[in-house]
């Protein structure tokens, strides 16, 4: 019951993009990359190298996003592109309200988006946001990498999309 109102109190906070948005609710649809930025076949082959390439590629990562999206498991790339973010922060300040948001957001038990991270990652992401700094996210961003990498990455590369690309 608990969680189920925080689930629907988390879904009120959240900005709406516009006012219609708010009063007339639609599905989500999903992001697709511009066709300019359409990688060639070779390109896209290159990201079952790494995920590291398929995370810098615009298009790469729009595809992939939509692919966890489609599976209902974005929270770890929306985790990690807010890491990212986080890591660019250079006020004091600043640096603490998004430590708050992403520990609020994807962390703490039965958060909204909760990625899955063990309890021995959680404590020590816990105790480095006593003191937030760049590296405070950095055991658990580099254990959700290591979770995309070896199970999301290559269920995407199995997929209709990334084939529909290598060809």
């Amino acid at each position: 019951r608990a969680k189920e109102i925080k689930t629907k109190l988390g879904t009120l906070l959240q900005k709406p993009d516009s006012t219609i948005d708010f009063i007339i609710p639609y599905p989500e649809k999903p992001e697709k990359p511009t066709k300019a930025q359409k990688p060639s076949p070779e390109e896209a082959l290159q990201w079952r190298d790494s995920l590291e390439k398929l995370l810098q590629n615009p298009y790469g990562f729009a595809s992939f996003r939509s692919f966890l999206r489609s599976e209902f498991s974005e929270e770890n790339a929306e985790f990690w592109v807010a890491c990212e973010d986080y890591k660019k922060t250079k006020s004091p300040v600043k640096m603490a309200e998004k430590a708050k948001k992403i520990y609020e957001e994807f962390i703490q038990t039965e958060a909204p988006k909760e990625v899955n991270i063990d309890h021995f990652t959680k404590a020590v992401t816990m105790k480095n946001l006593v003191e937030p700094s760049p590296t405070s996210f950095d055991m658990a961003q580099k254990r959700i990498f290591a979770l995309m990498e070896k199970d999301s990455l290559p269920r995407f590369l199995r997929s209709e999309f990334y084939h529909e690309l290598i060809k």
